[in-house]
């Protein structure tokens, strides 16, 4: 992976993983459908003024405009409404091993719709990091809990996964932040079913729970899409993806530093093997390309 690409990964990896704990803060004060669309909201107002910073295109080509509408719905809406809808039944180390299974579903996705192959040790680096994934949610002391309600986090899993591997083909036509841009505002348009009602949660809301909004609105959402663009713009979508069996592991690190939720020594082990897991199909991808120039 491109040393730029890797960078902006790992901020994605740390800009995600924050997401989670201030989560928790948002919804002290807020439920979980005005959580979404407000912070979607927020999202959205905020690509307002960077586009016209960047001298980027205010609106898509017609033509792409179902594209955008459609990658909104699968990469934003589905994705965050189903993950929201799940949490509501399934616990969260539950929750955080089915969402793992997105690279793995993206890997197949891109296999089938872009020919992009994994090789065999990119296959184990990839399985070692779920295992790593699966130690950190066996090491909470939540523990598991499935319920019927886990099939919407699967949904939300695919869904992320659509929006990765179709995303590629904007990006060959637009700036990574003007697709990101496009693809909030399609995602948050039938988000808007949620508004009513959402004044009065904001306004009951305390601090704490409103500047946790504007801060996943800002940074895990505008912020690490768009890098998460940026990358795939200069990366295959199955080497990009495979970052973010990093991302439970920021989460619980962060989650630690935030809310005081202080990690088992089995997290601590299952977030060691999740990176080594990674370092093993970076190193792979890395050598493929060496060979690839050699030839």
């Amino acid at each position: 992976m491109p040393i730029a690409a890797l960078f902006a990964m790992l901020a994605v990896a740390v800009l995600w993983g924050s997401a989670f704990p201030l989560i928790k803060v948002g919804l002290d004060g807020l439920s979980v459908p005005h959580l979404t669309v407000a912070r979607h909201l927020v999202a959205s107002a905020a690509f307002v003024p960077v586009l016209f910073l960047a001298g980027a295109r205010r609106w898509p080509d017609r033509r792409d405009l179902p594209g955008f509408l459609a990658l909104g719905f699968s990469g934003i809406f589905v994705y965050h409404t189903a993950l929201n809808a799940g949490e509501l039944r399934v616990s969260a180390g539950a929750t955080s091993l089915i969402i793992a299974t997105a690279p793995v579903i993206t890997a197949l996705l891109a296999r089938w719709i872009h020919g992009q192959r994994m090789s065999p040790v990119g296959w184990m680096g990839s399985s070692v990091s779920f295992l790593g994934v699966a130690l950190i949610v066996l090491g909470d002391s939540a523990g598991l809990r499935f319920d019927p309600f886990a099939g919407f986090l699967l949904l939300s899993a695919v869904g992320t996964s659509l929006y990765f591997v179709y995303q590629t083909g904007m990006l060959r036509r637009y700036r990574a932040v003007e697709v990101t841009a496009f693809v909030t505002w399609g995602g948050t348009v039938p988000m808007l079913a949620f508004l009513p009602g959402l004044p009065a949660d904001l306004a009951g809301a305390p601090v704490s729970a409103l500047v946790a909004t504007v801060y996943i609105g800002l940074f895990p959402s505008a912020l690490a899409y768009s890098l998460f663009a940026f990358a795939q713009s200069r990366a295959q979508v199955t080497q990009v993806a495979t970052m973010l069996y990093s991302v439970p592991v920021f989460s619980l690190s962060l989650s630690w530093l935030i809310l005081g939720e202080v990690p088992s020594l089995l997290t601590v082990v299952g977030g060691a093997i999740a990176i080594a897991g990674i370092v093993v199909v970076q190193r792979d991808r890395m050598r493929a390309r060496r060979l690839a120039r050699a030839a």
